[in-house]
């Protein structure tokens, strides 16, 4: 089996790297990634994509010729992946995220692809109200970044068929450690306030909902994609990717966090605007379709996980909010240096970074 993965060198790629060749120990995995965050190692013992047979560099925008030929399956990772990024780049995101990935699902179905995976989101669900929202709830995205995921699912449905299954998993929240560490999470946020600077600092009333999944169990939930026959879930199956134990409330997030590290103060900020973005999340469709791959970790192993992993780093960044473990201040870095042009694409100006090469074998 051959096996692209696009944007593995972010947050959630290494693990997913990882998984996948424990599972498919003879398959041939392929990255494909722009490298905006490689150097964003944390406490990694290896380069994670020594684990693949081959990392390409290069801009899901602009396919090279020849991607495609062979493989079996496209995980597609690739985005501008999170609400603040969003913000700042609206255009680049529906470029990047939607008519990028859909082009790159028309090719994969026309150069013989079985299996598509899309990494999809629960952050549609938006202003959620009180019921848990199941596949068929309304859709209510709030921002570039879930609007995003709605039209790329819309425009993923049509290409589907017997030789074309596509499963975009709705992933809830990511959290957990990673090879490339992100704090611009909600629970990496809070592990990371409280290890730096025994606080954490909540901006609103605490109350909103969040439904959160660990990234290794993300990274068993794409392997189940692959893998999945057109009989389990359909020829275009749009399913919701968590467990029901790991909706939370904000608030007792941080008060979980703060029991793994005694002596962290909480503030909560009662005054604060509302928080349109609360959702609560049904996952029933996902262990019945998936009844060997449910969600395995805890948020108590989690965040110790987190405390272990940024202790071991000797992280006592108090700021770390204006830190590279923040993906917009990466953008924001590389762009005031000129590194990257107005559409996030490596400038090609002298003194500025050389192109990225076409291929790099692992």
């Amino acid at each position: 089996m051959r096996i692209l993965i696009t944007g593995n060198m972010g947050y959630v790629g290494p693990g997913v790297v990882r998984h996948l060749r424990q599972q498919f120990p003879q398959a041939e995995l392929i990255g494909y990634d722009m490298g905006y965050f490689a150097h964003c190692l944390t406490g990694a013992r290896r380069l994670p994509e020594s684990r693949l047979d081959q990392q390409i560099f290069g801009d899901i925008r602009h396919l090279p010729t020849g991607l495609l030929e062979g493989v079996d399956a496209v995980v597609n990772l690739a985005a501008i992946s999170n609400d603040p990024m969003g913000q700042t780049y609206e255009q680049v995101t529906l470029d990047v995220n939607y008519l990028a990935g859909i082009e790159l699902a028309r090719q994969a179905k026309a150069a013989g692809v079985s299996s598509f995976i899309f990494a999809s989101s629960c952050s549609m669900y938006g202003a959620g109200g009180e019921g848990a929202k199941t596949e068929t709830s309304e859709l209510n995205p709030l921002t570039a970044y879930a609007r995003s995921k709605v039209m790329t699912e819309q425009d993923l449905r049509p290409l589907a068929d017997d030789n074309f299954v596509i499963t975009c998993l709705r992933f809830a929240t990511a959290c957990g450690w990673s090879d490339r560490l992100r704090l611009d999470l909600v629970v990496n946020d809070f592990v990371a306030g409280a290890v730096a600077a025994g606080e954490i600092s909540i901006l609103s009333d605490g109350t909103p909902w969040r439904p959160l999944i660990h990234v290794q169990d993300m990274a068993r939930a794409i392997e189940w994609a692959i893998g999945r026959p057109a009989e389990v879930g359909g020829t275009f199956l749009a399913v919701n990717t968590g467990s029901e134990q790991w909706n939370y409330q904000v608030r007792d997030l941080a008060y979980a966090v703060a029991d793994s590290l005694p002596g962290t103060q909480v503030s909560l900020n009662p005054s604060a605007p509302p928080d349109k973005r609360s959702y609560r999340v049904d996952f029933s469709l996902y262990r019945e379709l998936a009844p060997t791959h449910q969600p395995r970790r805890t948020l108590a192993d989690t965040i110790d996980e987190l405390r272990d992993g940024l202790l071991g780093m000797h992280f006592r960044d108090a700021a770390f909010r204006s830190s590279e473990l923040m993906r917009l201040r990466v953008l924001t870095s590389l762009r005031e240096t000129q590194e990257l042009a107005d559409d996030l694409s490596w400038a090609r100006t002298v003194g500025a970074r050389a192109a990225a090469p076409a291929a790099v074998v692992a």
